[in-house]
C-alpha cells in the first residue's frame, strides 16, 4: 500500500512538472523511482534501467494530457513536430539499445551530470537568443535524434533540450513548452518500446515487470499524472515560472549529489 501511495504522490508531481515546466517529469521520476527499487532490494545491475524504462513509459500518459492542454491553447506548433519525429525515433530507439549495454553506476553517473546540467540552466536563466529558423529536413533530423539519444539516456520527455533548441530556433517560450509537450509523446513511445524489447531476457527483475518497465509503477504513476498535468499547464500561464526554476533546480542539485553518493555507497 505504501508503495502504491508513493507512486500516487510521485505522479502527481510529475505531472504538474510537466505543464509547468516543460520537462515530461522524468527528472523527479527517475531518481525517485531509483531510490524506492533499491529499497525494494531490485538487483543493482538493473535499477537505473528499469527506473529510466517506467519513467519513459508513464511520460506516455503524461504527455498526452499535457500536449492536448497545450494544444487547446494553440501553443503546439504542429509542423514542427511532424517534421522532427522521425529523428527522435531514431535517435530514442538508439539510445535505448546503448543504454541497455551500460551499467547502472554509468548511468547514474550520467543521470547527475545532466541534473546538474539542467540546474544550473535554471538558476542562472539561461535561455538560447533567437539566431535562425527552423533548420531543413537534415538539420531537424540530427537535432531530433540527438533529442531523443540523451532523452533515452535519462528518461525524460526531451523538454530540457526541445525547449532551448525551439527558442533558439525564434520559437516563442509558449509555443517551446506547448510543442516540447508534443514532441515527448514520440519520445516516450520509441523509449518504452526499446527499453521494453532490450529487457525481455533481463534476470532478477521485481515482479509486474514487461522488460525494462515495472507495470505497478507505471499504473500508479500515470493515474496521477494525467490527472495533474492541466492543472500545471494553467500554472504555468499564471506564475512566474522563472523563479519556480531556479528553486526546482536547487533540488536537482541535491538529488544529484545524492545518486553520486548513492554510485560510492554500493562500492
Amino acid at each position: 500500500m505504501s508503495c502504491i501511495l508513493l507512486y500516487l504522490a510521485l505522479g502527481s508531481v510529475a505531472g504538474v512538472l510537466a505543464g509547468l515546466l516543460g520537462i515530461g517529469g522524468g527528472l523527479v521520476i527517475v531518481p525517485m523511482l531509483t531510490f524506492v527499487f533499491t529499497g525494494q532490494g531490485v538487483a543493482h545491475t538493473h535499477i537505473l534501467h528499469l527506473a529510466l524504462g517506467t519513467s519513459l513509459a508513464s511520460i506516455v500518459f503524461t504527455s498526452i494530457s499535457s500536449l492536448r492542454s497545450h494544444h487547446k491553447r494553440g501553443a503546439v506548433i504542429w509542423p514542427v513536430v511532424l517534421k522532427i519525429t522521425p529523428g527522435i525515433l531514431f535517435g530514442t530507439f538508439l539510445g535505448t539499445w546503448i543504454a541497455t549495454g551500460l551499467s547502472t553506476n554509468f548511468l547514474k553517473g550520467f543521470f547527475a551530470l545532466f541534473l546538474c546540467y539542467v540546474a544550473t540552466q535554471m538558476l542562472l536563466g539561461i535561455k538560447p537568443a533567437p539566431a535562425r529558423d527552423i533548420p531543413g529536413p537534415g538539420g531537424v533530423f540530427a537535432a531530433g535524434s540527438i533529442i531523443g539519444l540523451f532523452s533515452s539516456f535519462v528518461g525524460i520527455g526531451g523538454g530540457t533540450l526541445s525547449v532551448p533548441f525551439l527558442m533558439w530556433c525564434n520559437t516563442v517560450v509558449h509555443k517551446a513548452i506547448g510543442t516540447s509537450a508534443a514532441i515527448g509523446f514520440p519520445i516516450a513511445v520509441a523509449g518504452t518500446l526499446g527499453y521494453v524489447v532490450n529487457g525481455l531476457s533481463a534476470e532478477g527483475l521485481p515482479p509486474w515487470s514487461l522488460g525494462f518497465v515495472n507495470l505497478g509503477a507505471l499504473a500508479g504513476i500515470a493515474a496521477a499524472s494525467v490527472c495533474t498535468a492541466p492543472l500545471g499547464v494553467r500554472l504555468a500561464h499564471a506564475l512566474p515560472v522563472d523563479r519556480l526554476k531556479k528553486i526546482f533546480a536547487i533540488l536537482l542539485y541535491v538529488v544529484g549529489v545524492r545518486m553520486v553518493l548513492s554510485i560510492w555507497y554500493v562500492q
